[in-house]
């Protein structure tokens, strides 16, 4: 069964077009899919969004090359997560050269669901073999032997290491997209989490539908929204009530379709995080939202678990003057930020073993922050990965490292790597901090 994508999604991006075709402009940069896999130097995707023609300087299985050494003082870079270098050759078991981010959450039964970005396949293909979002799976919950191992996909196997319907060996995509430049390019995965629902765990996605890239860094967003799945990740449903379209001023639309807020802008990429157990911040999840792109600040929003699909019942921090609010557009611009621009892809969790919230993002280097509650005050910003060689981005930690499960004080995450585009595995000792 394909992943489903509905009909108030599509007019929600019919609307988010029409706005950015009208004087209120939300375009910007060049419209072209920047993607660095198969050699393509920018080009990415075509206007009709069928990948390259295939000419790629890169071989068929990309341009991945050897793991970059790095051993820092507290992080140290330990294996490929994926791409045919890796120990889950990704290439001939998955259909995957290249692909990044790897959010990473538990799927309220133990095992491990990390969700990936652009992918692609073959690089000699039309098209590349570009899927906009893919799945892999793990019952890998022990990462001292310094890699993550995925099994095999098998076609139905709501369990297997990865989606497959119709074709052996192939990861398929999960919440589809356009694919053309300056409409949709792409739907990219931005945070995920596992909540209770009926008798078992329902799985959210929140994702970014990309309009069109810019300079390094630089993209621009249609709105983000939410898609769930109650078979562990092997169909998704995206929910047209939690899309929150992006546009530079507030808007009333006609009928019952919900106004578009300014402030919408805020939670464009997010990250979600449970509360810190045994007090009242338990009883909620929260979400930390960047505005599209990388030199964003961040903000804040709870909510209860069962209410993740009404974001009329979500409140938003506005700042230690006035505490929190129920309604977005009450964000105070300056007093509701809760981390200073600039912030890229972030990761947030609560660590037992430093007694404290931790929080990771870079573009360049892996930078880390602390705070005692998820309003802040945030720490500054510490490198544990230095800027330089490797560089790397989207930092998404593992919920099975004993630094948040309070077994140690090792913290695992995936990272990922333009020049390779591909994701690695990275360690770090917070006994080190």
């Amino acid at each position: 069964m394909p992943s489903r994508f509905t009909k108030g999604v599509r007019l929600a991006l019919a609307g988010a077009f029409a706005i950015g075709t009208s004087a209120i402009v939300l375009t910007a940069g060049t419209g072209i899919a920047e993607a660095a896999p198969c050699g393509n130097s920018g080009a990415g995707s075509s206007l009709l969004g069928t990948g390259s023609s295939g000419s790629s300087n890169a071989p068929a299985a990309g341009p991945q090359g050897p793991l970059p050494v790095y051993n820092g003082n507290i992080s140290k870079v330990l294996s490929w997560v994926t791409g045919p270098r890796s120990n889950n050759d990704t290439y001939d078991r998955f259909g995957i050269s290249g692909t990044d981010l790897g959010i990473a959450w538990d799927n309220g039964r133990g095992q491990t669901l990390m969700a990936f970005g652009d992918s692609f396949g073959n690089c000699t293909a039309v098209g590349q073999e570009w899927r906009h979002n893919v799945l892999l799976r793990t019952n890998d919950d022990d990462f001292s032997d310094g890699k993550i191992t995925i099994p095999n996909g098998v076609a139905g196997d709501e369990n297997s290491g990865t989606v497959i319907r119709g074709r052996a060996n192939y990861a398929e995509e999960l919440i589809p997209s356009l694919g053309i430049s300056n409409i949709e390019v792409t739907t990219i995965p931005t945070a995920a989490i596992s909540l209770p629902h009926g008798s078992g765990f329902r799985q959210y996605i929140n994702y970014m539908s990309v309009r069109s890239w810019g300079t390094a860094g630089n993209w621009i967003t249609n709105y983000s929204g939410i898609a769930h799945s109650d078979d562990n990740g092997q169909t998704w449903v995206s929910d047209p009530d939690t899309i929150l379209i992006n546009a530079p001023i507030d808007l009333e639309l006609p009928g019952n379709l919900r106004a578009i807020d300014v402030n919408n802008g805020k939670f464009q990429q997010n990250a979600y995080m449970r509360g810190r157990p045994g007090t009242d911040e338990e009883d909620y999840i929260y979400q930390f939202g960047t505005p599209n792109g990388r030199f964003g600040a961040a903000f804040l929003a709870r909510f209860k678990p069962d209410d993740i699909l009404d974001l009329g019942k979500y409140q938003y921090w506005s700042g230690e003057r006035i505490g929190w609010v129920d309604s977005i557009s009450d964000i105070h611009d300056t007093e509701g930020v809760v981390v200073r621009q600039p912030v890229s892809e972030l990761s947030v969790a609560w660590s037992p073993y430093l007694k404290k919230y931790i929080m990771l993002d870079g573009d360049n280097g892996i930078k880390l922050r602390t705070a005692d509650h998820p309003e802040g005050p945030w720490s500054s910003p510490r490198n544990i990965v230095a800027p330089g060689n490797p560089v790397v981005y989207g930092p998404m930690m593992l919920p099975t490292s004993p630094a948040l499960t309070g077994t140690g004080k090792e913290l695992y995450f995936n990272a990922s790597r333009w020049s390779d585009y591909n994701v690695m595995l990275i360690r770090s000792d917070l006994g080190k901090l």
